[in-house]
């Protein structure tokens, strides 16, 4: 039986349920209907349901029904969590203040670090993707690699651990360290490799619609996932963006935005308004509120870092606080990331507090959690390279995206590929395996030549 993943009614009304808490939305009376009727909870980890059979059509109805009714409730966070990009502006103090055109560039050396860097920190995350944090720790010790300072192996893990925390099955025959041989296919490479072809396309003047049609004539849907995959569903359907964002879409505040964000910030160094601005573009077609929120604050921070004359990570981080509604979720659990970041000298603690604090709630793959990891991983690790990339995937959650987001920016402030330990590029072989069409066996020189192209080209101002 296809059961197809991140879009099936059914599935999504348990997320919609969850998310409408962190909303602060009553939904329990729908809750209770659904439950009456026989619907399952959300897929804790999966795209959907274990189920044995598909369900009747009574309760695929009632689940479409649901979900409309779910959109329709009244939401309290909505005036402290808006998505409409002036509205968020107006909420945020500090927005920073535009850039000079080209007063400010980023180098083809330090953007191909940036690159090189996102490789190396999604591939460190791979193969521990979805294993819950005591299997990530146990793995890493079993092979003396705890924190990890090189890439994850199966060599040495003793048989019954194994057993209890398998690889990630699609992951591990390509990034292992016994595995490697150059970058493999990953989303968190293939968002900016799209978002490089929409640049390209449209300039950095492009508006939501101009993503709209590069996803329509480039993304494969079987390489989407979660609110990606609903959007394109969407578009489909006939719906226009922001609806494409809005419509039967419970994971509207997941990571994805964030993982489209470091080419908005490579292409606008030191101008963090910019990059925020072209970031939350992007994110609408998929994402609302404090997923929106997460793609600008990484833009940001991303900005923050891509000059020569960058500050340090801190400055970046709070370059980055300066773009999100400093009343939303997700600018709190920042804050608290950073300040348990700079209380504690072992990450571990800090790693228990935050999955204290946010795993009951959130799943796993959500922007609110795992931009707080983010935040303090580049706090803890200072810069450092290896430190900052360890960090953050030793934190578990959506350790390939987190350790992508995090090695772009600290490769950024190591300024040259040069700069980054050998053992964490060389496995790379300058070559990186895609199916965005046009990139398949491109070099991170390459790349890097390409995104400084499309920095340096005059752009017009945005809609």
């Amino acid at each position: 039986m296809l059961r197809l993943t991140w879009v099936q009614p059914e599935d999504l009304v348990g997320h919609e349920l969850r998310q409408a808490r962190l909303d602060g939305r009553d939904a329990s009376a729908v809750a209770a209907r659904w439950r009456a009727a026989g619907g399952a909870e959300a897929p804790s980890r999966a795209g959907a349901s274990a189920r044995p059979r598909p369900v009747s059509p009574r309760l695929r109805r009632l689940a479409e029904d649901l979900l409309d009714e779910l959109s329709r409730l009244p939401s309290p966070s909505a005036d402290a969590e808006p998505t409409d990009l002036d509205r968020i502006r107006a909420l945020c103090p500090d927005w920073p203040s535009p850039r000079p055109a080209a007063s400010v560039s980023s180098s083809a050396a330090r953007l191909e670090a940036a690159w090189l860097g996102r490789a190396v920190g999604c591939l460190l995350g791979k193969p521990v993707e979805k294993l819950p944090l005591t299997g990530i720790r146990l793995l890493g010790r079993a092979t003396g690699n705890w924190p990890p300072a090189t890439y994850f192996t199966a060599r040495g893990v003793p048989r019954d651990l194994l057993a209890a925390y398998p690889w990630n099955r699609r992951s591990a025959s390509t990034s292992l360290a016994e595995n490697i041989d150059g970058m493999p296919e990953d989303d968190d490479l293939n968002y900016p490799l799209l978002d490089l072809l929409l640049l390209r396309r449209h300039g950095r003047a492009f508006t939501t619609d101009d993503v709209a049609r590069v996803w329509l004539d480039e993304l494969p849907p079987g390489r989407t996932f979660t609110a990606e995959r609903v959007a394109l569903r969407n578009l489909l359907t006939g719906l226009e963006p922001p609806d494409t964002a809005r419509h039967r879409n419970p994971f509207r505040e997941w990571i994805g935005a964030l993982i489209r964000a470091d080419l908005h910030g490579w292409t606008n160094p030191g101008d963090p308004a910019a990059a925020a601005g072209q970031a939350h573009r992007d994110a609408a077609l998929s994402h609302t509120a404090n997923g929106v929120y997460a793609a600008m604050f990484a833009a940001a921070v991303v900005a923050a870092a891509a000059p020569a004359d960058a500050p340090d990570v801190h400055a970046c981080l709070r370059a980055g606080l300066a773009v999100v509604p400093p009343g939303s979720r997700l600018a709190g659990a920042v804050r608290h990331a950073v300040r348990l970041a700079g209380a504690h000298a072992d990450f571990d603690t800090v790693v228990d507090e935050l999955h204290a604090v946010h795993s009951p709630a959130h799943h796993w793959v959500h922007a609110v959690p795992n931009t707080a990891l983010i935040a303090a991983a580049l706090t803890h690790g200072d810069g450092d390279f290896t430190g900052s990339v360890s960090r953050v995937v030793s934190g578990g959650w959506d350790t390939d995206s987190n350790g992508a987001t995090v090695g772009g920016v600290a490769g950024l402030l190591a300024g040259s590929a040069a700069a980054l330990p050998e053992h964490w590029t060389a496995p790379l072989k300058n070559r990186l395996a895609t199916s965005v069409g046009g990139f398949d066996g491109t070099g991170f020189d390459t790349l890097a030549h390409l995104t400084h192209r499309e920095a340096t080209r005059p752009c017009p101002s945005p809609p």
